[in-house]
């Protein structure tokens, strides 16, 4: 578990989507995100306070985040005397970058020297067993996508927002780096060992009470050649009663695979579903969430429309809609 709140570092970052690490952790989990910290050209802004690290600490944070997502995910040069600083201040570090904090040495030393800790949450540390498809207590929901980057853990964390307004039990569980930055705990599922996956997926969602939801977030798609073995596992691991489809109303290709057309969304659902039944013979497609962020207002209703008419599904844009009739459909 990473300790909160939040010191948000959004250093030297060149426009607002590189910083959208910082953007999920303050849109999900506002109580988390204490301040900001930004180099004089940081050209991206969170509009929450900008403080130090002095400031910060004395505020309670209990961790530094690098919230950027710079192209390479590399940790700067220039980033290093400032995490150190929060290290000698009293905060852990955190980051989801492919470069580990823990292989900078001075980020290192100093950690140990101080008994600081160093979360690199892209890159797991814990074993995990090999699933074991075993029935197990409790609900768990699951998105699966026709692509990656469609919407995924953005529809879970605001079913997980739903269910908590109406009083149900229920807890996001995140399989990425943002997401787990998001929620405080998980593991990065695209970095485990193949073998392991639906394994590690089962130690995140274990037995729970019958009434218990797990909103477990979804990666990659069934139907991308990169990342179709992830998402397997994951079904598999996941063991879901509910299944969204998650789908980019506009996207024409798998993403960085402009030779891979974007498969049908009914043939995304009756693979999903005859891959989820080995391990839950009752599980289901409940709804369907769509990222129509790139159409205007009548041409995303009837996209919507459209979709519901053929699936016979709730069907929304978790932005523009909210994912209430999803929930009323698990009710």
């Amino acid at each position: 578990m990473l300790k909160t709140p939040y010191l948000l570092f959004l250093g030297d970052a060149h426009d607002a989507l590189s910083a959208k690490v910082a953007r999920g952790i303050y849109d999900w989990r506002p109580d988390f995100a204490l301040g900001q910290l930004r180099f004089d050209k940081c050209q991206a802004d969170l509009g929450i306070p900008d403080i130090t690290i002095e400031e910060a600490v004395s505020k309670g944070a209990g961790t530094m985040v690098v919230g950027v997502a710079n192209r390479g995910g590399f940790i700067a040069e220039s980033w290093i005397v400032v995490l150190k600083q929060a290290l000698e201040a009293g905060m852990d570090l955190a980051a989801g970058l492919h470069d580990k904090l823990a292989d900078v040495s001075e980020l290192r030393e100093t950690a140990a020297r101080l008994d600081r800790k160093l979360f690199d949450v892209r890159h797991p540390t814990q074993s995990f067993p090999i699933g074991s498809g075993a029935k197990r207590a409790g609900k768990r929901l699951l998105g699966v996508g026709t692509d990656c980057s469609c919407g995924k853990m953005y529809t879970a964390l605001a079913i997980e927002k739903e269910m908590h307004a109406r009083g149900m039990k229920a807890d996001f569980r995140a399989t990425g780096q943002t997401g787990i930055l998001i929620s405080g705990a998980g593991v990065s599922v695209d970095a485990v060992i193949s073998d392991f996956i639906s394994g590690a997926v089962e130690t995140l969602a274990p037995a729970n009470d019958p009434d218990h939801w797990d909103l477990v977030e979804g990666q990659g798609s069934l139907y991308h050649p990169a990342y179709a073995g992830v998402t397997t596992g994951l079904i598999h691991g996941a063991q879901p009663d509910a299944l969204v489809l998650c789908h980019e109303s506009t996207r024409t290709h798998m993403r960085g695979l402009p030779d891979y057309p974007i498969p049908d969304m009914g043939d995304v659902m009756d693979l999903a579903l005859r891959i989820a039944r080995l391990t839950n013979p009752n599980a289901e497609f409940v709804g369907v969430a769509v990222n129509t962020t790139n159409l205007d207002n009548v041409a995303s209703k009837h996209f919507l429309v459209q979709t519901e008419d053929r699936f016979g599904l709730p069907t929304v844009d978790p932005v523009r809609t909210g994912v209430g009739r999803i929930v009323d459909a698990l009710r």
